[in-house]
């Protein structure tokens, strides 16, 4: 089976497991601590050089890292992919949205103010309002993006809204407020409604 190296907590390795669960296809979980450092040893680091999960394992020892290319792998083929060539390369606009503009400043808030120790928090705490400046400024281009359209790319849901649904869902936790986004509000219930969806809290 394949096996998905992850952290419970995170919104990267939460994408690959929803939308494993969504397409239906089994993975074995092994996970990791959060501040252990095991993904820095060496028998971490001979299956994926850059220590960092989410990360798929196949059977016949290929491994896939970055939570955008093992979404695109998981989902090839199927309805969670538009087929249309112009809807497929929007999924992707806002799949890399969510990585350089989206991620690095909702996703760290999140962990630095909700997950990191408390000697690490305060270290990093005044770093908080560039990150709430721009994670609010990524959520408002989602909103007014959302206020005309029902999904991000395609007319559909697609892996482009379960890449943004990863760490938007949980914003609240590196202290932004969603109530401030309707559309995006409402995304986030019509996610959550989608088939087979599962809470970051199930593993499966």
């Amino acid at each position: 089976m394949t096996i998905l190296h992850q952290m419970q907590m995170s919104g990267n390795c939460y994408k690959v497991r929803l939308t494993a669960h969504q397409l239906g296809i089994p993975l074995a979980l092994h996970d990791y601590p959060l501040m252990g450092g095991e993904t820095r040893k060496a028998s971490f680091l001979s299956l994926n050089p850059n220590g960092r999960v989410p990360l798929l394992e196949f059977e016949d020892g290929r491994t896939l890292a970055e939570s955008g290319a093992i979404l695109f792998h998981l989902s090839e083929g199927s309805d969670l992919q538009p087929t249309d060539k112009w809807a497929r390369a929007e999924m992707l606009q806002w799949m890399f949205f969510e990585q350089y503009s989206h991620e690095p400043y909702i996703a760290v808030a999140r962990f630095y103010l909700a997950y990191a120790p408390p000697d690490l928090r305060e270290k990093m705490r005044d770093r908080a309002p560039e990150w709430h400046e721009k994670g609010s400024a990524a959520l408002a281009v989602m909103d007014t993006h959302l206020q005309k359209r029902q999904w991000f790319a395609g007319g559909r849901y697609s892996i482009a809204d379960i890449a943004l649904y990863g760490y938007t869902h949980c914003a609240c936790e590196g202290g932004f407020d969603l109530a401030a986004y309707p559309a995006v509000s409402a995304w986030l219930t019509r996610v959550a409604a989608q088939p087979d969806h599962i809470p970051l809290s199930r593993s499966w």
